[in-house]
């Protein structure tokens, strides 16, 4: 019986799927599965042959076999490896090639014969590639194919360097990149017109002949793509369908990566459901948007048309259910984000008491604030709430060298018209000059170009606080030190990044704390930051009393939004205050018109944010409830 209700749980599902709770547990898992392969061949005394891929996708499996060689001798003499794929050109000690990638993050920690080591090469001459690829062929032929592939996917559904357009029987080969694919790794470039346009990979074909083939995918960035990939037809649009044909394939991913799959996202759909509160909502909304109905005329006819009769039969009338959850989302709007006082707030998001909130909003870059919130942070303002605002990163790294460069001689000239001594200033300038003009891509800037930079976003962020109502003293500049590397990839978290957190949390004691839920951020920042938060909280929670009161919202807004059965406060924005937010945005003139690192969404963070205000509004007003311009969501985080 189990096994026939696993089999309607995915009958969407067209090759074989693993769901792991975290990243960490299913790499691991995948690295002990490579492990048995290389212990078994080495019982038979053969050569165990791994297909290995890049990315950010299998750098815990690495660790892992890192680990088993260190600590349970696990030995990589008789393993013999080849590569996906190579940026070209590409020079092998270059920071972004994958030569140094798999030296970094595994070939450098084990035992493995360096002869035993296959990569494209991206140093040929283009009338070298077709002779290399024909002699990567034969050598994988004459071991007798590869043991295992390990896969990881990119959005446009490539597989190595496997491209929309790409043929099912494709051998090794070079290929041009598409535009997703070089916007996804222009931050390793320091900006997409750095990234090589083309590169090396091993074909379809090749990779077919594997005895076994795992794809990983991790975090929600990547559910819409392997939805795609495990529900969708098979298709050269989405490389990665051409799976569903291998006899010898598994998909390996965590909750967030197979959060759309239809079993996860409308289980109604396949089986049959315990019905809580949220997955009442988010079945009711998502009913009334596929029949483009308000929720209170939705019928039972609706419910059991569309895969909800349990429902229907459980909580029914289907009319109470409809009330019920029209309340529910009534209940989120509020105007008073920081509780109404002397108000009954027992439907409201927010508490009544204290009247007068100590309220931080936590910022990861300098602009998040009023790009995602900046509504409601006035509001708040407004309404005599004691606002804080925290900048935990300077944002440095995402400033134009000419930026840094104007405002240098605008000191210089300021310091002209009043008679200051200019000399030092002038070689720091030439020097910032000669330095930006051999500058490499992705190269650290100089420390005084880095100070340069951040001095540009603190002075953005002060002005754009202070439009928004605050007082200098209540505007904190944290410089948390994970992110203050001056490169693209950011230190580890420390424990000194929390400690600066705890401090601040201290000193204001808040009751309400703001922070970045948007973890679609492409740089990773928000949910690093946001994860600072949680445990400096965590820690102080041991001893600190008023930490019982304070509770943590998250917002969205920059990249993302979130989804409607999810919301617990939506904060309804006038016209006006649309405008005043938008103006708070435009104090950050260095992010305006073209960001270094803007993502795939090519709208100005301005118009980012007054979309996707305007759509949450919209939302509600299709679900039946009150018309509004525009709203700000939040969800709050439960400890």
């Amino acid at each position: 019986m189990a096994r026939l209700n696993l089999l309607e749980e995915t009958r969407f599902e067209k090759l074989p799927v693993s769901v792991f709770d975290n990243p960490l547990t299913a790499s691991v898992n995948v690295a002990h599965r490579i492990a048995d392969i290389i212990r078994q061949k080495q019982k038979n005394n053969e050569h165990a042959v791994l297909g290995l891929a890049t990315g950010a996708t299998p750098i815990a499996v690495y660790a892992e076999l890192v680990r088993l060689h260190k600590e349970e001798g696990l030995s990589f003499g008789n393993v013999i490896t080849f590569n996906l794929d190579e940026y070209y050109p590409m020079k092998p000690d270059a920071a972004q090639s994958y030569v140094t990638f798999m030296k970094e993050n595994l070939f450098n920690h084990i035992d493995i014969p360096a002869e035993n080591i296959n990569i494209p090469d991206g140093t040929l001459s283009l009338e070298e590639i077709p002779a290399f690829c024909l002699n990567y062929e034969r050598k994988i032929g004459e071991l007798g194919g590869l043991d295992i592939q390990i896969l990881g996917i990119g959005r446009t559904g490539h597989i190595g360097f496997n491209e929309p357009g790409s043929a099912p029987n494709s051998g090794t080969r070079l290929v041009t990149l598409d535009d997703l694919t070089r916007k996804d790794a222009a931050r390793d470039f320091g900006g997409k017109s750095f990234v090589p346009a083309k590169a090396i990979t091993m074909g379809i074909g090749t990779i077919f002949k594997a005895r076994e083939i795992i794809l990983m995918a991790w975090n929600r960035k990547k559910a819409s793509i392997i939805k795609k990939a495990v529900e969708g037809e098979i298709s050269s649009d989405v490389p990665a369908t051409y799976l569903q044909l291998s006899q010898h394939v598994e998909f390996i991913l965590d909750t967030e990566a197979a959060s759309m799959l239809t079993r996860f996202d409308t289980p109604w759909l396949v089986k049959d459901c315990v019905w809580d509160e949220l997955l009442t909502r988010k079945a009711v909304i998502w009913l009334a948007k596929t029949l483009g109905k308000p929720i209170l005329k939705l019928t039972e006819d609706d419910f059991n048309n569309h895969g909800m009769a349990q429902l229907a039969l459980e909580k029914g009338p289907v009319y109470n259910i409809n009330i019920h959850i029209f309340n529910k989302l009534q209940h989120t709007i509020t105007g008073w984000p920081g509780g109404k006082p002397n108000a009954d707030d027992s439907q409201r998001p927010e508490r009544a008491a204290p009247a007068r909130k100590r309220s931080v909003i936590f910022s990861p870059h300098p602009d998040d604030d009023v790009i995602s919130m900046g509504g409601t942070f006035i509001r708040l303002v407004d309404q005599q709430h004691d606002v804080h605002v925290a900048y935990q990163t300077s944002g440095n790294t995402a400033v134009w060298d000419d930026d840094a460069l104007r405002f240098v001689e605008f000191s210089i000239d300021f310091a002209e018209k009043m008679g200051l001594d200019q000399k030092e200033l002038k070689n720091i300038y030439q020097n910032m000059r000669a330095f930006i003009e051999k500058k490499i891509p992705n190269q650290i800037d100089t420390p005084e170009i880095q100070s340069v930079k951040g001095l540009i976003r603190k002075g953005e962020a002060i002005a754009g606080a202070r439009f928004s109502g605050l007082e200098d003293d209540h505007i904190h500049f944290m410089a948390l030190p994970f992110y203050e590397s001056g490169k693209s990839q950011k230190n580890p978290v420390t424990q000194v990044d929390v400690q600066l957190t705890m401090e601040l949390l201290q000193k204001i004691k808040p009751e309400q704390i703001f922070a970045a839920g948007d973890f679609e951020d492409p740089h990773g920042t928000h949910l690093v930051c946001f994860n600072i938060i949680v445990a400096a909280l965590r820690e102080l929670g041991k001893t600190e009393e008023w930490v019982k009161d304070c509770w943590l919202w998250m917002y969205r807004g920059a990249w993302h939004e979130f989804e409607t059965h999810e919301i617990e406060m939506a904060v309804p924005l006038s016209p006006q205050e649309v405008l005043k937010k938008k103006y708070a945005i435009f104090k950050h003139q260095s992010q305006k018109d073209r960001a270094v690192f803007p993502g795939d969404d090519a709208r100005e963070f301005w118009e980012r944010a007054e979309d996707r205000n305007r759509e949450t509004a919209k939302a509600y007003d299709d679900l039946g409830l009150a018309e509004y311009e525009a709203m700000e969501a939040f969800v709050r985080f439960k400890f």
